[in-house]
């Protein structure tokens, strides 16, 4: 799905530091202009980057904001994605059937928008209302490593690829991550994240989420919405720790950038060159064909805690080990939706251990009656350990003859 990507969590990491400020007002635009002066080059000494031309920084009310939220929103995801995505979402459980998600994730993405970098203008905005300077601070560290990055990598590119949700998630994980880990040390040279153990950031994330608890977008949100809004900042930081270590002087950019959630989750895998095995849908289409996309390992992580009824994804992340790929199609079905889901792995023992509980918890989550039919099976794709998923209603076209798929990469 489309990526609205505002500072929204990120600088509640860099409070658990234990650094203090005093709140003070920014007055002006000129002791606003002031500040990013002195942080770019703090950035800039503690990146190593050095900035091409300097950043414009601006002032927005919360109505602007707002604005902008919806008009992102709508260019990533125009209505005939929107509903697709939507269709499919509700039918693997993911999100409820009475969510209106547009309306859902603007409202979500406003009540969280800190600050934002806007790659189309090049300017960093910060809103009227935000009084406290050290909030300001968090802000405009967190957002100047992403004007940064614009210089050197082109963002939007890489956040708005059409139905490749997985690879994109993985590429907002790098630069969420990335303007995260760096922010901690752009206002605290003292510290040095690097030195942190694996998974720190990560395990920060229920803490993270009680904080959030008096803000009621997030807290009635779905699962799906709550771990997605907040994977890109720490599981990417977590990421980015490794890679400073591992690849020091070097940037995740280009062809170095990840492919999948798989290897953000799993950088060992990423330093073996363990890439996603892309599926293709093959032979001739039973109903009219609505949308088209993939999972990926930390999605379906979150299939299964939904499905276990998991407060978080930590049961859930055991079934999605051992992913190699994932594409699945939602046709028409006579004005239903009718779901094939193809899933790849890198063992026999993952493609057991996965068929195994989705079989079971899939049959406990349908109920039969209501004039649908589903069927998990495993099998293999191309000589690959793979299972398919098929959710659709009884009277499918499509149960016929099952649309195949194949490995394209």
């Amino acid at each position: 799905m489309g990526r609205v990507t505002p500072l929204v969590i990120a600088g509640m990491v860099v409070g658990g530091w234990g650094c203090r400020e005093r709140a003070q007002a920014v007055q002006s635009d000129a002791s606003l202009r002031e500040l990013v002066q002195r942080l770019e080059l703090q950035t800039e000494r503690i990146t190593g980057l050095q900035f091409k031309h300097p950043v414009v920084v601006r002032l927005r009310t919360r109505a602007q904001v707002r604005d902008y939220v919806t008009r992102k929103f709508d260019e990533d995801l125009p209505p005939a994605e929107l509903a697709g995505a939507e269709t499919a979402y509700k039918l693997f459980g993911l999100i409820p059937d009475s969510i209106d998600l547009r309306h859902t994730m603007i409202a979500l993405l406003t009540e969280q928008v800190a600050g934002y970098y806007d790659p189309d203008s090049g300017a960093l905005y910060i809103p009227s209302d935000l009084n406290d300077r050290f909030r300001v601070r968090m802000v405009v560290s967190h957002e100047l490593v992403h004007a940064l990055q614009d210089q050197y990598t082109p963002l939007d590119s890489l956040i708005n690829q059409r139905r490749q949700n997985d690879r994109r998630s993985a590429a907002q994980a790098v630069l969420e991550g990335q303007a995260t880990f760096y922010q901690i040390p752009i206002l605290m040279p003292e510290q040095h994240p690097e030195t942190l153990p694996d998974h720190w950031f990560w395990r920060q994330r229920e803490a993270m989420a009680q904080q959030q608890a008096d803000m009621p977008e997030f807290a009635g949100a779905p699962l799906w919405l709550r771990e997605t809004l907040i994977f890109p900042y720490l599981g990417g930081a977590d990421f980015i720790g490794w890679f400073v270590r591992t690849h020091h002087g070097h940037e995740p950019y280009g062809k170095a950038m990840p492919l999948s959630t798989e290897q953000i989750l799993h950088p060992d895998r990423y330093a073996a060159g363990d890439e996603p095995i892309e599926l293709g849908f093959a032979g001739t289409v039973p109903d009219s064909l609505r949308y088209e996309d993939g999972l990926g390992e930390f999605e379906i992580g979150l299939l299964f805690a939904q499905l276990l009824n998991d407060a978080n994804d930590d049961q859930g992340s055991v079934y999605a080990n051992g992913w190699g790929g994932d594409r699945y199609r939602l046709y028409d079905a006579a004005g239903a939706g009718a779901l094939v889901w193809y899933t790849v792995w890198d063992t026999p023992g993952a493609r057991d251990r996965f068929v195994r509980g989705l079989t079971r918890l899939w049959a406990e989550r349908r109920d039969q009656g209501q004039g649908r039919r589903s069927s998990v099976q495993a099998l293999s794709v191309d000589g690959l350990p793979g299972v398919r998923l098929v959710d659709a209603p009884l009277g499918w076209n499509g149960w016929k003859s099952l649309p195949e798929a194949r490995i394209i990469h």
